[in-house]
């Protein structure tokens, strides 16, 4: 059965002097796993942060981003557990769900060479 996994994290977040969202999905695609979707939110926040909006009339530059992947259970949990050592090491705090999706609707695109 496939489900939506989900990272929430803040667009701040760095691994290896990279943003933490860009490594989630870059290392899905090299998984192998069937897409990934980077959300940068509007607002948001965290249990131990502060409200946080993109609000023009706000110096803040941190905003909440979600990385979305959808596929099956398996490859998903596998996903989490080859992560887990990297996502450990983040100091900052996020969350990871899992959620049954049901899939209405698919056509895959063609293949770029």
């Amino acid at each position: 059965m496939e489900k939506v996994l989900r990272f929430y994290l803040s667009n701040t977040d760095t691994y290896k002097h990279g943003s933490v969202y860009e490594f989630i999905a870059r290392s899905a695609k090299k998984s192998g796993l069937s897409g990934a979707t980077v959300y940068r939110c509007s607002m948001g926040f965290g249990k131990t942060s502060q409200l946080r909006s993109d609000k023009f009339w706000e110096f803040n530059i941190k905003q909440p981003v979600i990385v979305e992947i959808i596929d099956e259970e398996n490859r998903l949990r596998d996903f989490v557990k080859e992560l887990a050592p990297i996502l450990d090491a983040i100091p900052k705090g996020f969350l990871v769900t899992l959620q049954d999706v049901e899939i209405l609707f698919r056509k895959q695109g063609e293949k770029k060479n």
